[in-house]
């Protein structure tokens, strides 16, 4: 089977696209898709402790959003944004920058701090900045603001706002937005019932770029990196030996968890790279349920979650996203005004 970008488009009205976040956290709305049964339900974020089997344990991503968004100028006057995607040592940083740098350009960011392209390989730049740690990190943290996607259009009123509650590690240039949803209220209800695990995965660069390649398969998935602590990986391990099933909380612990597995025979520790890249037929080894937002059209994400909901992981095989069940469940909620996006609704996937 050779998929299209095409056969993963659909239509979204644009003022379904959120521009700001639901208060609180767990007022979004929830569409509970059932992959087995093909029913459709429609709750609140709050109602998940009530809709989770008692068989699931939760996995989530605690990584950390860094104000990675810089706005500078070059020597010559013109206006420069940087987003910072991975750091290289104390002083080098691999970014994107818009426009697009030539080697040798000097950025300047402040009157203490500037910033000089040394490599470019096609949308990555690498930047040597003029201070090193600790001082860069504390001035970056001072000059940056938050790395809000380009579809959203108002500036932050409160940056904690694309920061989950229980964000501790990493350096990522996106939130990993399924776990906005949570307060720590249901985060204690939860734990009531289920138990919690924790990885961090570092997002980076594969959210920001769109699928511009007409045959999937000629897509470039950009690495990041994860880690995987000894408790959890044991934990983990224990779960898939026993009754208990897993809930991954959003795509990228999707990520850390399929390409531990489709890389060791078992849960393993460590910092490790990913480029993996789902879609159907991908068969999940580590996910038994999803929760999730609702992704752009074409995007990686939505090629993610269509294989989750689509055979060999369901009885259903992938024609096109509209004629899927996943396809009709994102008509449902078009229909009855779901918010999409980063800041948007949620779908849990049973």
């Amino acid at each position: 089977m050779s998929l299209s970008l095409h056969d993963f488009q659909y239509y979204l009205p644009e003022k379904l696209i959120a521009q700001s976040p639901a208060h609180p956290r767990d007022s979004a709305r929830l569409l509970l898709l059932n992959r087995q049964t093909h029913t459709i339900s429609h709750h609140r974020i709050s109602d998940l402790p009530n809709l989770l089997p008692p068989s699931y344990d939760l996995v989530v991503n605690n990584t950390k959003v860094f104000p990675a968004r810089l706005l500078g100028h070059k020597a010559t006057g013109g206006a420069v944004e940087i987003l910072l995607l991975h750091k290289l040592s104390s002083a080098r940083y691999h970014v994107i920058t818009r426009p697009g740098l030539k080697v040798d350009q000097t950025i300047i960011l402040s009157p203490t701090l500037s910033a000089r392209v040394t490599h470019v390989a096609g949308r990555i730049r690498t930047l040597i900045f003029s201070q090193t740690d600790p001082t860069l990190t504390e001035s970056l943290a001072q000059l940056g603001s938050m790395p809000t996607p380009p579809y959203i259009k108002r500036l932050l009123k409160d940056p904690a706002d694309y920061q989950t509650v229980y964000a501790k590690y990493g350096f990522s240039a996106a939130a990993p937005t399924a776990g906005l949803h949570f307060t720590p209220h249901l985060i204690h209800t939860i734990k009531q019932a289920h138990a919690w695990h924790e990885l961090t995965l570092n997002v980076g660069l594969g959210t920001f770029l769109p699928v511009k390649a007409e045959k999937i398969t000629d897509h470039l998935m950009h690495a990041e990196s994860y880690t995987l602590s000894p408790s959890t990986s044991l934990a983990l391990t224990h779960l898939v030996h026993s009754s208990r099933r897993l809930l991954a909380v959003g795509t990228t612990t999707v990520r850390a968890l399929e390409s531990n597995l489709a890389n060791h025979p078992s849960f393993t520790p460590g910092t490790f790279s990913t480029s993996i890249f789902m879609y159907p037929p991908y068969r999940f080894r580590a996910t038994d349920a999803l929760l999730t937002n609702f992704h752009l059209p074409g995007s990686t994400l939505l090629m993610l979650v269509s294989a989750f909901v689509s055979a060999p992981n369901t009885k259903d095989p992938f024609t096109t996203f509209a004629a899927s069940l996943l396809g009709k469940a994102y008509a449902e909620a078009v229909q009855e005004g779901y918010r999409f996006f980063s800041f948007g609704d949620a779908m849990l996937i049973l």
